[in-house]
């Protein structure tokens, strides 16, 4: 049985997961997610899915869905075409169920665009962290995801742990970011976090049978087309346990 959002919050926390499949939804919601992320391409960090992935996953699982609204991989300082492509994408995520949009932008000078941020992904990219933070809270913004601005949540912990003491409550602070059974208990006793964001995935052979190997569909760091990354359940089922236990 499906379990609310409210349901996982009144276990004393609630993991998000990072999908860019239906399979990897159906797993992370089977292993206790509490809210899912969508997004494709995840080896750039992340970029807007197709809404046909979006309808389609809302037929699967009851739990919310936040839709990445990211036009391009690299940097987070957008041109007007840019921001065209955004808001038509947000209309569209809007329109077609999304529960929520996940998104960030810069200016050229590293500060908080304002006018464009929902959901701040962008952050770990900041000038000022805590500028950056009231900024969000100012504007009235409900979660700030980051790594603590360094290459994972483990390493930005302290950070985490300063904006969180920052924060008072005004806005949700969520670690994310090479979070795995080996870290998550020390991030969420040293953030005093209640949500965090992963990814759990492992890899899945793929079920073709016919393989031409001297082909490869993108760059040279592109993952293995026949070796498949998804949701891990077991994963996800050992994060929520050790959340659990933990707060």
């Amino acid at each position: 049985m499906n379990r609310s959002r409210s349901d996982r919050m009144a276990e004393g926390f609630l993991m998000e997961v990072c999908v860019d499949s239906v399979e990897s939804a159906v797993n992370a919601e089977r292993g206790g997610a509490g809210r899912l992320e969508l997004c494709s391409s995840l080896l750039e960090g992340g970029l807007t899915p197709s809404v046909g992935l979006l309808q389609v996953m809302k037929q699967y699982v009851k739990i919310p869905i936040y839709v990445m609204i990211r036009p391009r991989g690299g940097d987070f300082l957008y041109s007007d075409q840019e921001v065209e492509v955004m808001r038509r994408d947000i209309e569209l995520m809007k329109s077609h169920g999304a529960d929520g949009l996940v998104m960030g932008a810069l200016t050229e000078d590293g500060r908080v665009d304002t006018e464009l941020c929902m959901e701040l992904l962008a952050f770990d990219m900041v000038h000022d962290p805590a500028v950056a933070l009231e900024s969000l809270v100012s504007l009235g913004f409900q979660r700030l995801l980051t790594s603590g601005c360094d290459s994972s949540a483990l390493e930005g912990l302290p950070l985490i742990k300063r904006l969180v003491k920052q924060a008072k409550g005004r806005i949700t602070i969520m670690p994310g970011g090479g979070i795995t059974e080996r870290n998550l208990q020390r991030i969420l006793e040293g953030s005093g976090t209640q949500e965090f964001h992963c990814s759990a995935r492992s890899t899945r052979d793929s079920a073709m049978k016919f393989r031409n190997t001297s082909v490869t569909m993108g760059a040279s760091f592109s993952a293995p087309e026949y070796g498949l990354k998804v949701a891990d359940v077991s994963k996800v089922r050992t994060l929520n346990a050790i959340a659990k236990n933990t707060l």
